[in-house]
């Protein structure tokens, strides 16, 4: 795992909340704990597995979504790949 692994856990969670258009009072009400714990979390230097789950479950996301960064996620633009059928290149321009 990345060396900053446990920085972008943190910044992922919250990226996913923005990207969801959600507020961590939402998150806190979905998972069904207190606000104050879900502060905590977002917080900490680390999470357990049972605890990613749970936020990946209320936030309706896959847990390796909170646990690697945008560029990770985010093909880069201009990827060239090949058709799996014919072999023709196929050019990824964006998301």
């Amino acid at each position: 795992m990345h060396q900053n692994s446990k920085y972008l856990q943190k910044m992922r969670i919250k990226q996913v909340l923005k990207e969801k258009h959600l507020t961590q009072p939402e998150l806190a009400a979905k998972m069904g704990v207190s606000l104050s714990a879900v502060k905590q979390m977002v917080k900490a230097d680390s999470l357990t597995t049972a605890t990613l789950e749970k936020i990946a479950i209320a936030l309706g996301v896959p847990v390796w979504q909170l646990l690697v960064s945008p560029a990770d996620v985010i093909p880069a633009t201009g990827v060239t790949i090949s058709c799996p059928h014919c072999g023709k290149p196929l050019k990824i321009t964006g998301v």
